[in-house]
């Protein structure tokens, strides 16, 4: 009993608190605050008697909170609203005071009365846009406006009320979870905002609820997280739910506001189906040529399921020689394509049955559920008109070369496959024979020669044989006969080069002047063997002979060393040449042997005989430089003895029409040889002459090509061919050392 009156006790002391806590806001609408001289300092500050009193009051420990005033929001009365009263204690009645506002809003949202220190509100205020204002007070003298004590600053704070409804800043929203899942699993969460004092009364605090969307899903009403609220939500029956979240502030009672958002919430698929055969049974008509990987027939196996679930694979699980056919997956379509995978014959096989299986390639296994079916596919074989088919595909065939013409090469062979089984007839390409070389018998495809063969020109010959069917010239088949010509030995052996010995004057007895070799067109299995030898009348030959080397090649040696150019400048030595061939063939090759005349390490130097009588050293194309220089200096002398014959020869050419006469008149005697000499006849006969332009009898004058005349004393001529000479002998010098 004493504890449960204890209980009680506490009960009613808690009770009292919270009455308190909740009326004092209301009673400080409107205090009576006195300027204190010092918030630092504890002077007398507000109102001391309604300070005193509200000590009272108070609990111990407790004080009032003097620098604070508030005003509603939203108040719209006809007349400003009351926010505080200001009050001094020198506001006796005597003194002059008055009250002076400063700060935010001052003279604009608030007004004081100056008497009366009265504030009220002259606007309507919105919390939202500004929650509290800062402002000062002083008193001062009316009279003379000076301050009775310092100024002191408090607060106004604007009282939320309920006016801003909550809303969805981020809606509407879309979410998705997967199809299946379990109730109570997380969708996704919303969340709605509200402008009002969140820690004044109930105004922001919401709660959410659904409106639209039940019984699929719930929400949370303090947290808005939406969860699964009804088992198996199937995806194939519906995808998409719309859901409709109302959020309420006031906690939800009546009179609070509320705002609305949508939710789209679609079911994500899982592979909850298996892939399903649109029938059991399906057939095909497959014709018998149809190409290997061809398609053949179509299957799908259709599931209900989306995207990587609803793809399958097709395989051939089983039926007769299976191994026929195979079936793959279009990645677009999802169907299996049959196809085939070896020729079908008609003839052989008319139809086959297989059992064709589809599974899906992502699912559980542990699920249980079988994620595949079954399906039966007969496929008939349509019978076709097929060409002709050739025993072999290539034929190989030899002949000798040299052949006579209509022997027979070999024979090429095809059939008809089909049941009719219609004759067949052979042609051979002309397009592979330009030169029909090769005829073929249209009925049993035996191939003869029309035209002689030689290996050594074409050792392969390819033709392609045609067979088609007598009763449908379209129904064509092709065959490649390769025809190799065999060798028979129709060549005689020969030098591998035309051979050029030359043979040194100082040579020594047994010397190898040449190695010959031969070559043979022809290609005998057991390879070439050439014997070499000399012409029966040439066997006793003094001069030389020949040496067999043992690798089809023999050395042409020298007998003695006598050999001289001036006695005999060349040697011609028929050689015979046999290969070991059946009948063996034989010919006879000359080796050109020429005489010339060497230095003493054995180098030719020179092999004409008009060289060895030449001087030692100079060769003829220095001999005909120095012929050359002679020639040029006669020319000059025959051009230095013709300027010296001319050398007296007037120079002026009297024109017949140009005749002056020039009379001089004197009283001197005669002088005889001495007036003569006094007067050049050539000067009088020349009016040019008077001017002083008559040449001078001592200079030649010399035109040379391009048009140029020159003149040329005759010292210098002399000089010059004296510079020609010793120029030719220069030369003349070089060549010699070179």
């Amino acid at each position: 009993m004493p504890k449960r009156s204890e209980e009680m006790l506490t009960d009613v002391w808690t009770s009292l608190l919270l009455v308190w806590i909740t009326c004092v806001p209301y009673t400080s609408m409107t205090p009576i605050i006195s300027q204190s001289k010092s918030l630092q300092t504890g002077s007398t500050a507000l109102l001391r008697g309604l300070v005193e009193g509200q000590r009272i009051l108070s609990r111990a420990k407790r004080g009032w909170v003097w620098n604070q005033m508030f005003v509603l929001e939203e108040f719209s009365g006809p007349d400003p609203i009351l926010v505080g009263r200001l009050h001094t204690d020198l506001d006796v009645g005597s003194t002059p005071i008055k009250y002076v506002l400063a700060g935010e809003g001052a003279g604009t949202i608030f007004a004081i009365n100056e008497i009366t220190g009265d504030i009220h509100a002259m606007k309507r205020l919105d919390r939202e846009e500004k929650a509290e204002y800062t402002l000062t007070a002083q008193v001062t003298n009316r009279d003379t406006d000076q301050p009775l004590e310092p100024p002191s600053e408090f607060i106004i704070k604007v009282q939320d009320i309920n006016d801003n409804p909550p809303q969805f800043v981020e809606g509407p929203y879309r979410a998705s979870v997967p199809e299946m899942s379990q109730v109570g699993t997380s969708v996704t969460r919303v969340t709605a905002t509200d402008a009002d004092d969140p820690v004044y009364g109930n105004s922001a605090k919401l709660v959410y609820s659904i409106l639209e969307g039940q019984p699929y899903f719930s929400i949370d009403p303090n947290t808005a997280i939406i969860k699964i609220a009804l088992h198996g939500m199937d995806r194939e029956m519906r995808e998409e739910y719309l859901v409709v979240i109302q959020a309420k502030d006031m906690g939800g009672h009546m009179g609070g506001l509320s705002g609305t958002t949508t939710v789209t919430v679609t079911l994500t698929d899982v592979n909850d189906n298996p892939p399903k055969f649109s029938k059991s049974l399906y057939e095909f008509v497959i014709p018998e040529e149809l190409g290997i990987g061809k398609p053949g027939g179509k299957v799908k196996a259709n599931d209900r399921d989306i995207g990587e679930n609803a793809k399958s694979t097709y395989n051939i699980i089983d039926g007769d020689e299976k191994d026929v056919f195979e079936i793959t997956t279009d990645a677009q379509t999802q169907e299996g394509i049959l196809r085939l995978k070896k020729p079908l014959n008609f003839e052989t096989k008319k139809s086959y049955t297989l059992k064709v299986e589809a599974a899906n390639i992502r699912f559980d296994p542990n699920s249980g559920v079988p994620f595949k079916d079954t399906a039966t596919v007969k496929i008939a074989v349509e019978d076709s008109d097929e060409p002709p088919v050739f025993s072999k595909p290539t034929f190989v065939l030899q002949v000798d070369e040299n052949a006579p013409i209509n022997t027979v090469i070999g024979t090429v062979t095809a059939r008809d496959p089909d049941v009719t089984g219609s004759l067949v007839r052979y042609f051979i390409d002309r397009h592979t024979d330009l030169e029909r070389q090769f005829n073929i018998n249209v009925d049993d495809g035996k191939i003869t020669l029309a035209k002689p063969l030689d290996r050594e020109t074409d050792m392969w010959h390819n033709i392609t044989v045609t067979a088609t069917e007598i009763r449908n010239h379209s129904q064509i088949s092709r065959a490649i006969v390769a025809i190799r010509v065999l060798d028979i030995n129709d060549n005689a052996p020969e030098f591998a080069t035309e051979y050029e010995a030359f043979l040194c004057e100082n040579g020594k007895p047994g010397q190898v002047i040449q190695t010959v070799s031969a070559v043979d067109k022809d290609d005998p299995i057991q390879g070439h063997y050439f014997e070499y030898r000399l012409l029966p009348e040439m066997l006793n030959n003094p001069n030389f002979t020949i040496k067999n080397n043992g690798d089809n090649s023999i050395s042409v040696l020298a007998k003695h060393d006598t050999f001289r150019r001036q006695k005999q400048e060349m040697y011609f030595l028929p050689i015979i040449v046999t290969d070991n061939g059946n009948p063996p063939m034989s010919s006879t090759n000359t080796l050109t042997i020429r005489v010339c005349g060497c230095s003493r390490e054995g180098i030719v130097q020179s092999c004409n005989v008009e060289a060895y009588v030449l001087p030692i050293g100079l060769s003829m194309g220095a001999l005909i430089a120095i012929l050359a220089c002679i020639i040029l200096l006669l020319v000059i002398v025959v051009l230095f003895v013709t300027l010296r014959r001319h050398k007296n020869k007037p120079l002026i050419i009297k024109d017949d029409e140009d005749v002056r006469e020039n009379i001089i008149r004197y009283d001197d005697e005669g002088g005889g040889e001495e007036d003569t000499e006094a007067f050049d006849i050539a000067t009088l006969q020349n009016p040019d002459g008077i001017n002083g332009y008559l040449p001078r009898k001592d200079i030649k004058y010399h035109l040379i090509p391009g048009g140029h005349i020159y003149k040329l004393s005759e010292p210098d001529s002399l000089l010059y061919t004296t510079i020609c000479i010793y120029t030719l002998q220069v030369w003349f010098a070089n060549i010699i050392s070179l």
